[in-house]
This record gives structure tokens, C-alpha cells and sequence, in this order.
């Protein structure tokens, strides 16, 4: 829809993404230049340019010889999407329904830590983005901006979950609960496949940890009873950031597991603070665990591998998700992220029946290249690329996403190199 004059558009439900198209086409009449490039190979190549060494590495590394990374990908090759045509498409709809919230498109903003490395405004900024367009944003328990701002950044009503690392201490994980709900993130994604990083070669041969540096900590520094915790140590937070960022981290990724047993004490925390908001699991990849899930009376999961990064050598993502949604997906509701890198890929996953994709390292090097503007331009561009897919595609809504509209190979993972995208 490149014709801001279309008579459709004032009928349509949803904002017009297509339209940035016509904006980017525009720019050189009014002597101005699109941001960058939004191809995902240079977006990250660009990025790359932007960061500082332990930056790049950090958003780049993947655990082992990223084997679980290159299947993320691959998986998405062996799907092929079947357009229709001649399809009133006019008036599509590109909105979802996610946890009570109607938002602008299927598409949310996955919890990544301590976004500081990558740019100054961190995650103040991209929460602002998420909110601007509708979008549901997920803060880290890694985040490097304190929980409040956080919150105050992403704007009254705006969808934001709080994604839990769980600490070994309950009157912490019980604060870090309780400011979440005070700062308006109305759902709770607990992460359960990073009790302690992957292996990483790049980021231990650089002793890249920025945590370890005084970088990163600013959920526990601004937290009372971590603070507590700190003082009761001899450790000021306010003086010795180093000391406190590292008991901070090491409470959060702390090499010790925990188990379905501690489950059902944090969903009844959660929904007692809360007064019953919708509780989820990140991180599952087997039948096993999305029926355990159900059977615990979780509310909803993320099928998920971290992007590669937790554990090398593991099955695709998108495959997960096939044979999960087989099993439970009419029993709990299925979200996934794990390698997506533009509209087909989305909805992709949503043909094999997640309900919701989220996205992370696009957003990531936007914000790399250009602070806001860069995850504004990239999310803006992401959502144009979706509507328009919808558009020349044949689909007047998320729902028409089935598996019907895919061709699907056989699981195959040919010899690549140790790269790629």
C-alpha cells in the first residue's frame, strides 16, 4: 500500500507499515538518506563496524561451534511459504491478541541483557520504540536500566513482560517480581535454559564479561534487598561497582539449577503479586517439557533455544516447535523466537502454529548502529515487511497462518560453514 491517498486505508483496522516503504523511497526528493541498510547480513555487518570489539562479541558469540545457531537457521530453509492470488487484500488486518493485549502485529521484543554495551541509551530506548508502535517488550532480569525506568520509558498501558532469571535467594526473586508489577510488566517469562552461560570461545578468550567490569547490574543496584545483600558483605554498590556487579550476576546466572519442584512457589508468587497475570516458561524444546508445562498449569511458553547460545549441537527452534504445538498447542499458548531474521520467518512460525514470534538481535544491531532511531528503523521496517508480505501474498489476517500455506522438506543439516547468518 504505497499510495498514501489508497481509499482502503481509512478502512483498514491497523496502522499502514507498508506505508515505510514510500517513506525510505521518498527520502532522496527531500535530500535525506535512509538510516541503513535493513538486509540482515549488513545490518549485521554494519554493526559489527559500529561496536566495540567486546561489544561484537558479546552480540555475536553463540555456544560451541554454533551448530545450534546454523540449525536455527537451516530450519527456516526447509519451509517454503505458497502464495494466493488475486486476494482482496486490501483491508488486512495485521494485529494479535498476546496475554489480554491487542497489539500491532505478531512480532514482540525479546529480553536481551545489559543493551549498554551496545548503545548509551540501552533499554530506555528500545522499551520507547516498543511502545511507540504497539509491540510488546520484554525486559531482562541482565538489563543494564533499572526495572522503574524502564517501565517509564515503554508509556502508561503499553504490553511489557519481565522476563526472570531466578535468583538463589526468594526475598530477591519476591522484589524483583513486585517492581515489575509496580513498573506495569503484566506477564512473566522465567528463563530456564541459563542457570550459567554457554560455552562461548570468543567471549571467554576475550574475558568479555561486562558484568565483571561494573557493567549491566543495574536491576540489582537499584534493588533494596540486594542491596542489603551487598551491605551485609562489606560491599557498597554505590562505591565498589565491580564487586557489586559481580555478587549480582553470580546470584543471577549462578551455575546452580533448579528444578520443576520450585515451580509452583514462584507461580503462586507471581499471581499473589500480580492478582493472577498470565505466568510462562522460556527455554522448553521438548514434547516432554511443553507437557510438563501444561500439566503445572503454566499459562504459556516460549519455545526457544536462546538463539543459540545456551547449548551447541541442539536441534532447530522451528523444529521444536512443530512437534511441541503437535502435542500441547491447544493446551497452553506458544510463543517462540530463536533465529528469525524478517517477515517470512515470522510468519513461517506462525504457520507451524506459535501464536506469537519475538524477535531480538535485528533489534540489537539497530540499536548498535544508531541508539532509538535504529531500533525504531529497524522495527518500523520489519513490520513494513510483514504487511506487505500479508498484502502481495494473499492473507488478510495472522489467522489464515497455517500450515496449509507451507511446502515443507525433510529435515536435513547439510555441511556449512562455521558462519552464518
Amino acid at each position: 500500500m504505497s499510495d498514501p491517498n489508497n481509499p482502503h486505508i481509512e478502512h483498514r483496522t491497523t496502522p499502514q507499515w507498508g506505508l515505510y516503504q514510500r517513506e525510505n523511497f521518498w527520502k532522496v526528493n527531500e535530500g535525506q538518506t535512509v538510516p541503513f541498510n535493513t538486509d540482515p547480513i549488513k545490518l549485521e555487518s554494519l554493526a559489527h563496524q559500529k561496536l566495540s570489539q567486546g561489544g561484537w562479541l558479546y552480540a555475536s558469540s553463540n555456544a560451541g561451534m554454533s551448530q545450534t545457531h546454523q540449525a536455527n537457521r537451516q530450519a527456516f530453509y526447509r519451509h517454503r511459504l505458497i502464495p494466493n492470488q488475486l486476494v482482496d487484500t486490501n483491508r488486512r488486518d495485521t494485529t494479535t491478541t498476546i496475554f489480554g493485549h491487542r497489539v500491532s502485529a505478531p512480532i514482540g521484543f525479546a529480553p536481551i541483557g545489559i543493551n549498554k554495551i551496545y548503545h548509551p541509551s540501552a533499554e530506555a530506548a528500545v522499551a520507547k520504540v516498543a511502545g511507540e508502535l504497539n509491540l510488546p517488550y520484554c525486559l531482562s532480569t541482565a538489563g543494564s536500566t533499572p526495572i522503574e525506568k524502564v517501565g517509564e520509558a515503554n508509556g502508561p498501558g503499553n504490553p511489557r513482560f519481565y522476563q526472570l532469571y531466578m535468583p538463589h535467594d526468594d526475598e530477591l526473586t519476591i522484589s524483583l517480581l513486585q517492581r515489575a508489577w509496580d513498573a506495569g510488566f503484566d506477564a512473566l517469562l522465567l528463563t530456564t535454559d541459563t542457570w550459567q552461560l554457554g560455552w562461548r570461545h570468543d567471549d571467554v578468550a576475550g574475558s568479555n564479561y561486562a558484568f565483571y567490569r561494573g557493567m549491566g547490574a543495574d536491576l540489582g543496584l537499584s534493588d533494596p534487598v540486594f542491596r542489603r545483600r551487598c551491605q551485609a558483605e562489606g560491599i557498597d554498590p554505590d562505591k565498589d561497582v565491580v564487586a557489586a556487579s559481580t555478587k549480582w550476576i553470580d546470584s543471577v546466572w549462578h551455575g546452580r539449577a533448579w528444578s520443576w519442584e520450585k515451580i509452583p512457589w514462584l507461580q503462586e508468587q507471581w499471581r499473589r503479586i500480580s492478582d493472577g497475570r498470565p505466568f510462562a516458561i522460556k527455554g522448553i524444546q521438548s514434547v516432554a517439557d511443553a507437557r510438563k508445562c501444561v500439566e503445572y498449569g503454566v499459562d504459556g511458553i516460549v519455545v526457544s533455544n536462546h538463539a543459540g547460545r545456551q547449548v551447541d549441537g541442539a536441534i532447530a527452534s522451528l523444529d521444536a516447535l512443530e512437534s511441541i504445538v503437535d502435542a500441547v498447542g491447544d493446551r497452553i499458548y506458544v510463543m517462540f523466537d530463536s533465529g528469525v531474521r524478517g517477515a517470512s520467518d515470522v510468519v513461517k512460525a506462525l504457520a507451524l502454529g506459535a501464536r506469537f514470534v519475538f524477535v531480538g538481535r535485528l533489534w540489537i544491531w539497530g540499536l548498535s548502529i544508531m541508539g532509538e532511531e535504529g531500533v525504531r528503523h529497524v522495527m518500523r521496517s520489519l513490520l513494513a515487511d510483514f504487511d506487505i508480505l500479508m498484502g502481495v501474498a494473499g492473507f488478510n489476517s495472522v489467522e489464515e497462518f497455517d500450515r496449509s500455506i507451507l511446502e515443507s522438506y525433510p529435515k536435513m543439516y547439510s555441511l556449512i560453514p562455521d558462519r552464518v547468518l
